[in-house]
């Protein structure tokens, strides 16, 4: 054992003491010391460096949660990385359980990717060109109502306040405010008829 890895298995266990201890900075040190190792062990594990990212963080977070379990006659090290290998094992069993599909994979008997058979999520481009019309309509709609009637729509559809907030913040009451939006929501209705 060399004189390098001694010293850093004393600094390791007098910070996990220190953690052990209630001060939350020590894993400072210790993620400063061993994050580079256990994200390159963890690459090595899983082959994909997002993963490993999360898996190393992981790591850290059960180092945290678990301090009071580490022992002082083991290696912090060598309990760290434990914990990361058994995340990398959890990892895979739950890839086994949960397998990706490629979009771009062709089926045989089809001859197609099921990227081309599923549904597009956006919009076509003539039902984009209405919402973006609809859109300026409700606003240019909403612009010309008075502005106590604007205010009102605004707070509580928009903004999403209740009338109680927006009782408040329009120094009024929630009666009133709730009036307002009965008349702007009539205004509205009948200016965006052309819509509905």
């Amino acid at each position: 054992m060399s004189m390098e890895t001694t010293d850093q298995d004393v600094r390791d266990r007098a910070d996990m003491e220190q953690l052990q201890a209630g001060h939350d900075a020590a894993l400072n040190d210790l993620m400063e010391r061993h994050a580079s190792p256990v994200f390159h062990f963890l690459c090595r594990m899983v082959g994909n460096e997002d993963d490993a990212n999360d898996l190393a963080q992981e790591t850290f977070v059960r180092v945290f949660k678990s301090a009071k379990s580490f022992r002082a006659e083991q290696r912090f090290s060598t309990w760290l990385f434990t914990i990361a290998a058994n995340l990398a094992r959890n990892h895979f069993r739950w890839r086994a359980r949960h397998p990706n599909l490629s979009l771009d994979a062709e089926n045989a008997e089809t001859q197609q990717t099921l990227g081309s058979t599923l549904p597009a999520n956006t919009p076509t481009p003539k039902e984009a060109a209405l919402a973006r019309e609809r859109a300026a309509a409700v606003c240019a709609a909403v612009g010309n109502l008075p502005a106590d009637l604007r205010e009102a729509i605004v707070l509580c559809e928009w903004e999403e306040r209740s009338l109680a907030e927006a009782a408040t913040i329009l120094e009024a009451t929630p009666k009133a405010v709730e009036s307002r939006l009965y008349r702007a929501r009539g205004l509205l209705r009948a200016r965006l008829k052309s819509w509905m």
